[in-house]
């Protein structure tokens, strides 16, 4: 009942209501132009394209695109080069003082920041593109292609391609400023949840009429599951609580320690404060070695080759792991100032009890930040290469992406980000059932 009860106060807000609406609209305009195949490509002769993204690399940017991929769709690319783009920028902030004079200056540094990556998106894409094209020629047959000229449909597909990822970024910023929740995110958790259905259904399937475990092996599967995704919402969720006391100026002129609003407040660190990130960075990297060796013909190269582009592999997961380790350490480091946050701690009157305002302090959170970066790094990993670990069991390779790895962080991580802004809208409006006292009124403009 208080489940009904919040949809009722969900539809009550009419604000909330529009956001939530204009965000279904444009997911569904997202899932409707992965299914739009590129003109010149016959839809009935991607039977040898579907094959080819059943598993590895190319079935997991496959999951990402909900399908796009397979499909030879406008969507194709998805918006995985704006997603590059972005991490190509955020990383050259660090370097270059240009776009670290630009993060200084507010609201209109970060829309020339946001600028540029569109600018590097479409750079992007324009090479991801004619690579996409020239693998529909390698896997496709011949009369898959209407068009006799095949300058003109690289050029065209190039074309499209590159104004389908552009248009798919333009809907993850409309959702992000006019729906609910963050429109780049919820595209690619939408892409990956349009997946999970049929890859259910195929398990069930492989389980039923292969005599393999039968329905109480999909009852385990189910329960390993839930238990995952348990895990990493704890994982998104959890923190490390630094207590932090403040100084009150007494009528004497003295400063007097007390705990603001008559209780002590905390620091919250994240266990896990770079998210999905070290994942999509790791996975980058992972590209790097197939394609390098596949520049070889000798027995060596293609063995590389082979172990990189199986992504349920032992050699894979084991560099996989270890990647992710050492770019959570790297994407902390760059994302939590600890010293800024001593200094603004001692700005503001504030300090940790027992340790001196300043450097001390600063010194002080980079250890705790380290302390707990560590266990949750392995953590990470673990829950990166699990389904690895779970096809073992027998489970089918499209099942098993869902039980970790990135597909099953974005759905966490966007989940519970897309919760607390419609719980935030429900806060504010004292609506009960969210908060033990408080009537229903009316939203104020």
């Amino acid at each position: 009942m208080k489940f009904f009860d919040t949809i009722k106060n969900i539809w009550k807000i009419e604000e909330l209501r529009n956001r939530i609406l204009l965000t279904l609209g444009l997911l569904l305009v997202y899932r409707f132009g992965a299914q739009v195949v590129l003109p010149g490509v016959d839809a009935s002769a991607l039977d040898n394209l579907s094959r080819q993204t059943d598993g590895g690399l190319l079935g997991l940017l496959n999951a990402f695109t909900g399908g796009a991929f397979s499909n030879a769709s406008v969507f194709a690319l998805g918006i995985m080069p704006y997603i590059s783009a972005s991490i190509v920028v955020q990383l050259m902030t660090i370097a270059i003082p240009y776009l670290q004079k630009l993060q200084k200056e507010g609201d209109s540094g970060r829309k020339k920041i946001t600028q540029i990556t569109r600018w590097l998106t479409i750079a992007i894409t324009l090479v991801q593109g004619p690579g996409y094209i020239y693998n529909l020629y390698s896997t496709l047959p011949a009369n898959a292609f209407l068009l006799d000229s095949s300058f003109t449909f690289v050029a065209s597909s190039v074309i499209i391609l590159t104004t389908g990822c552009i248009f798919a970024m333009w809907l993850g910023e409309r959702i992000t400023d006019k729906g609910i929740g963050n429109g780049i995110s919820l595209l690619i958790m939408v892409g990956i949840i349009a997946t999970l259905p049929l890859s259910f259904v195929q398990e069930i399937s492989s389980r039923t009429s292969e005599g393999n475990g039968g329905l109480i092996m999909i009852l385990i599967e189910l329960v390993i599951w839930f238990v995952i995704i348990y895990a990493s919402i704890m994982l998104v969720r959890a923190v490390r609580q630094i207590p932090v006391q403040y100084a009150r100026k007494s009528a004497s002129g003295k400063f007097e320690k007390q705990a603001v609003g008559g209780a002590r407040q905390f620091i919250p660190l994240k266990l896990n404060a770079s998210g999905v990130m070290p994942i999509i960075f790791a996975q980058a990297i992972m590209f790097i070695p197939a394609a390098v060796a596949g520049l070889s013909d000798s027995e060596t190269a293609q063995g590389v080759t082979a172990a990189f582009q199986d992504i349920f592999g032992l050699w894979y997961n084991l560099v996989f792991g270890l990647l992710i380790i050492v770019f959570t350490f790297f994407y902390t480091a760059i994302t939590v100032p600890t010293n800024k946050m001593a200094d603004d701690l001692k700005r503001s009157g504030g300090f940790i009890p027992g340790i001196r305002p300043g450097s001390e302090t600063g010194e002080y959170l980079d250890r705790i930040m380290s302390q707990i970066t560590l266990p949750g790094s392995v953590f990470l990993a673990i829950i990166a290469v699990f389904p690895a670990v779970i096809s073992l069991l027998g489970v089918q390779q499209g099942w098993a992406l869902f039980f970790g790895g990135t597909s099953l962080l974005i759905m966490v991580g966007v989940a519970i980000d897309t919760i607390e802004q419609v719980n935030s809208y429900l806060l504010n409006r004292h609506y009960d059932g969210l908060m033990k006292s408080g009537k229903n009124r009316k939203s104020v403009a």
